[in-house]
């Protein structure tokens, strides 16, 4: 009781929300679901998505915020406060702690290619470029260790150093600005892009669902595409949500807060798809363009557009808002860990943890220039390739299976206790009914996921490797039904 009376308070309700909502939003939403719905269909697609987010996103995100409020612990001592006596759920927590380290070995590298677009943008690199001297500027940027060295660094140092100062001083307050800062310029941005000459083509494709386009593209692909999409854009799965759920008071219901988290990351995401979508369609630049987009295609747009070099730094210094809010909230989680593992104080976390992970995040950022020879997934690929297919095609998806299996099963946490602390506070109630839809039909949807994210990757390099590759993805899920349905006489781990 006296451990939970020291715990760290969000100042404020609007402060948790911006926090939660800061770690759901990131790249993906800009960069992701605008081209996602450029090649699914515009609106269409877009409908889906809403569903699944209603569906799959927000549920998961409840029982990340009830076991982090009722364990007042990070996911790495939240298994082990909750977990019934004789139970292995705790070894479970692993996936959670290597997620968040893995995340941010690729992330940060990410983050800090936005720093560096900023800085062209705004010293005017791209004025009067053509398309191939764009095109070469990424390459040269991949291609330079110290540079890619230098903004990923950067990117570790502000995240770690705002940390230092705490929940309310550092991660809320800046947290707070930042993302304040974030909507200001996607309403400035998106408003431009909506009134460019022949904007009004991209905005009824953006708003009006054509299926018969969609039928063309394949239902099912469409589906699969918003639902995986719907999945990944809230950061559950590795407890990146629930460290803030253990800094939150009981005076609110955990569904609304859910709701509302997840309201703001979807209005960032389609606020993305206003800025690029209607600028796409009035340059005539297709909106398709895939994992280009942000670094190729939309410098390319900004060149054609009057005011582009003003505009191309705001873009930018948006997208960097948007990935280090997600920096920020993940390199929390790992201070958290180590205070709840070792019972560091929150400096000594900081001292350690900083260096660690600029250290881990090298690897990721030489993979492009001095460490592109290891193609560790085939002909192509990189360091990154790797690291964000173990985190998103395995840590993710695990990670969910684990915590709603854990906030359902009676031999868990069990769906009573679950239900019980989302449901303490004013505000909107999770529906009791959901428990069958919870307990079965949720962990399927979750598998189907996993096991077609496998497919979809292996399946190009041939029936044997492929098999291989699911044969590895079902152990794992073998070793989390395990933690769940076995249980041990001896002593709890930890």
């Amino acid at each position: 009781m006296s451990e939970s009376k020291k715990r760290e308070r969000f100042g404020s309700r609007i402060g948790f929300i911006l926090v939660s909502a800061g770690c759901a939003i990131g790249i993906g939403n800009v960069w992701k679901f605008p081209y996602l719905c450029g090649q699914y269909g515009g609106a269409a697609f877009i409908l889906i998505y809403l569903v699944f987010l209603l569906i799959l996103g927000i549920p998961v995100m409840i029982c990340e915020f009830a076991m982090g409020r009722r364990a007042q612990h990070s996911a790495a001592l939240a298994y082990e406060t909750l977990e019934p006596e004789g139970t292995r759920w705790h070894h479970l927590k692993w996936i959670s702690i290597i997620g968040n380290y893995m995340l941010m070995m690729y992330y940060t590298t990410v983050c800090g290619w936005m720093f560096d677009y900023f800085v062209r943008q705004l010293s005017g690199e791209f004025v009067g470029a053509s398309s191939k001297q764009i095109t070469g500027g990424f390459n040269e940027m991949l291609s330079n260790p110290g540079e890619m060295a230098f903004f990923t660094i950067l990117v570790c140092v502000i995240g770690f150093l705002i940390c230092f100062f705490g929940v309310q001083n550092g991660v809320e307050r800046i947290t707070k600005w930042m993302m304040t800062a974030l909507l200001i310029l996607m309403v400035i941005l998106a408003v431009h892009s909506v009134f460019l000459k022949g904007a009004g083509a991209g905005i009824k494709f953006y708003l009006v669902p054509d299926f018969k386009d969609m039928a063309k593209k394949g239902i099912g692909n469409v589906v699969y595409a918003a639902m995986s999409q719907a999945f990944f854009t809230l950061s559950i799965g590795i407890g990146s949500m629930l460290i803030f759920g253990s800094y939150l008071g009981k005076d609110r219901s955990l569904t609304g807060e859910a709701v509302t988290v997840t309201a703001l990351d979807t209005a960032v995401a389609l606020m993305a798809g206003f800025i690029i979508i209607p600028a796409c369609f009035a340059f005539g630049i297709e909106p398709d363009a895939g994992p280009s987009l942000i670094f190729i295609t939309i410098p390319n747009l900004f060149v054609k557009m009057p005011g582009g070099r003003i505009w191309g730094a705001l873009f930018f210094v948006f997208l960097s808002f948007a990935a280090l809010s997600t920096v920020i909230a993940v390199f929390e989680n790992i201070i958290a860990f180590d205070m709840d593992l070792f019972k560091w104080d929150r400096r000594k976390s900081v001292r350690i943890s900083a260096p660690l992970v600029i250290v881990l995040s090298l690897p990721c950022a030489f993979g492009f220039n001095l460490l592109s020879g290891f193609r560790p997934l085939g002909e192509g690929t990189t360091v990154l390739d790797l690291e964000d297919f173990i985190v998103s095609n395995n840590l993710l998806p695990l990670g969910s299976l684990a915590i709603v299996l854990f906030c359902t099963r009676d031999d868990g946490w069990g769906f009573k206790n679950f239900i019980a602390e989302a449901d303490t506070g004013t505000g909107l109630k999770f529906p009791g009914k959901l428990r069958w839809y919870m307990t079965w039909i949720l962990p399927i949807v979750i598998l189907a996921i996993y096991f077609k994210g496998y497919y979809d990757k292996f399946a190009p390099m041939g029936t044997v490797a492929l098999t291989g590759w699911m044969i590895f993805a079902a152990l794992l899920v073998i070793f989390i039904l395990l933690c769940a349905f076995l249980k041990s006489d001896k002593d709890k781990i930890m």
